[in-house]
């Protein structure tokens, strides 16, 4: 573990992590909402520095990215935790899980996960699987390295992450997918347990900041599948984002702690009518063809 960076020091050796929105406030031996940062005496320290859950090669479109160097592979990399609690999420085994399962990943260097990068020939670095921001020490390391190489680095983020270290995060990479999870405070708050105008905020520094940028919607039956909403929200993205931000449309799948039965192709084919009203690049994922 090293001491992890965006926090202030309080009274009685308690800390708050300023890294992202949640703002946790942390005694001694606590960790945040995310279950890897935590309170060392007084020290705020990342649990899972260098500590990686996986690592392997994958197509840049399944981040997804369609528009971001097509047809080539990128090298993937994750660790543990999130500072959200969808009840859907398809990786909750590493997002969701406690302290004791840090000891089953494989420990590297910023340098090693660039000479991985390097010998497979990949086009850079992508930090996906988990939640990248809260691991942020170790994707900064690596980012900076792999950038000076020449090589590409992409963040595939739920976009909950405070201004500054988001400045500082922009100027290292070079493409971000957001999951956006709806277009409500309400969704946000009763299922990820967070607010949707910092996430807002996050894509509007990405586009302004001129980073490529694609948005990933899962479409949870139930959830956020409101037309009305979903109307909204793409009116948004071509409005204070431009008509170019490719938009993925996902069918949801049953996982977790969500057993609802997966969202209906028809729907998905009509927001796709929609969506291409507004925007111009709209795909599906998560169908056949």
């Amino acid at each position: 573990m090293i001491e992890a960076r965006y926090y202030g020091k309080l009274s009685d050796r308690r800390l708050r992590c300023d890294l992202c929105p949640h703002g946790c406030l942390l005694k001694p031996g606590s960790a945040g909402l995310c279950r890897v940062r935590k309170n060392n005496n007084g020290i705020l320290v990342s649990e899972v520095y260098g500590v990686l859950s996986g690592i392997q090669m994958d197509p840049i479109e399944k981040k997804p990215l369609n528009r971001f160097f097509p047809g080539s592979d990128i090298l993937s990399i994750g660790t543990f935790g999130c500072n959200f609690r969808c009840p859907w999420c398809q990786n909750a085994s590493i997002s969701q899980c406690g302290s004791s399962s840090y000891r089953t990943g494989k420990s590297y260097t910023p340098e090693e996960v660039l000479l991985a990068a390097g010998r497979s020939q990949s086009i850079g670095v992508a930090y996906t699987y988990n939640e990248p921001t809260v691991w942020y020490e170790f994707m900064m390391d690596a980012a900076i390295q792999v950038k000076e190489a020449g090589l590409q680095n992409v963040v595939v983020t739920n976009g909950y992450i405070n201004p500054k270290p988001l400045a500082e995060l922009l100027n290292v990479a070079h493409a971000f997918n957001v999951d956006l999870k709806g277009f409500s405070d309400d969704i946000y708050r009763r299922y990820a347990g967070g607010r949707l105008s910092p996430v807002l905020d996050t894509l509007r520094a990405i586009a302004d900041k001129g980073v490529h940028l694609e948005i990933t919607f899962l479409v949870v039956p139930g959830v956020n599948d409101n037309l009305a909403m979903f109307k909204e929200m793409i009116t948004w993205i071509r409005d204070c984002l431009g008509s170019k931000v490719p938009l993925h449309i996902n069918r949801y799948f049953p996982s977790w702690q969500m057993d609802r039965s997966p969202t209906s192709i028809s729907l998905l084919k009509e927001m796709r009518v929609l969506a291409r009203a507004c925007l111009d690049y709209v795909y599906l994922g998560n169908v056949p063809g």
